[in-house]
């Protein structure tokens, strides 16, 4: 039963990557069309913003990365002791 409560655990984890990605990309992309349609400067903002979305988004992936390896990392360390 802790095996299995493990893994859908790890399935949260890798799902939250994609989840994460999208959302940065999708605030991004409203946030740049509402300050066009403030600003009028179609498409100048919306793209800048989902540029910005997109470098969010994959500094959330490198970091969720990172903190995945560091504890699968720290878990084979634990079980070859």
């Amino acid at each position: 039963m802790a095996e299995k409560k493990s893994g859908i655990i790890r399935s949260m984890k890798y799902s939250a990557i994609g989840i994460e990605m999208a959302a940065a990309v999708a605030v991004g992309a409203f946030i740049g069309y509402w300050l066009d349609e403030k600003l009028g400067t179609e498409p100048w903002m919306f793209m800048f913003w989902v540029i910005c979305g997109v470098i969010a988004g994959f500094r959330s992936l490198y970091r969720m990365s990172k903190k995945i390896m560091q504890e699968k990392a720290d878990n084979e360390d634990k079980r070859s002791d």
